[in-house]
């Protein structure tokens, strides 16, 4: 046995407001960036390159996220 099950539900990752994101493919503008605008089921985000706003379900997010690239304030 490899130890853990592949269908044990996973913790939602932790993101905070004002997380800045870097995402696997690019935004039509050029950038990976992005800003966490809003938490929840969805998770809203802002582009760094145009502004865009756009929501995602979380577990879309945490497909697509390639890297959290500075933490938002705690609280």
């Amino acid at each position: 046995m490899s130890g853990a099950d592949p269908a044990a539900p996973r913790p939602p990752l932790a993101l905070r407001l004002g997380d800045v994101l870097d995402l696997r493919r690019d935004h039509p503008c050029g950038s990976r960036r992005w800003t966490v605008v809003r938490l929840g089921a969805d998770i809203g985000l802002v582009c760094a390159g145009c502004g865009h706003r756009v929501l995602l379900e979380r577990r879309v997010l945490e497909r697509r996220l390639a890297a959290i690239v500075e933490r938002g304030p705690e609280g």
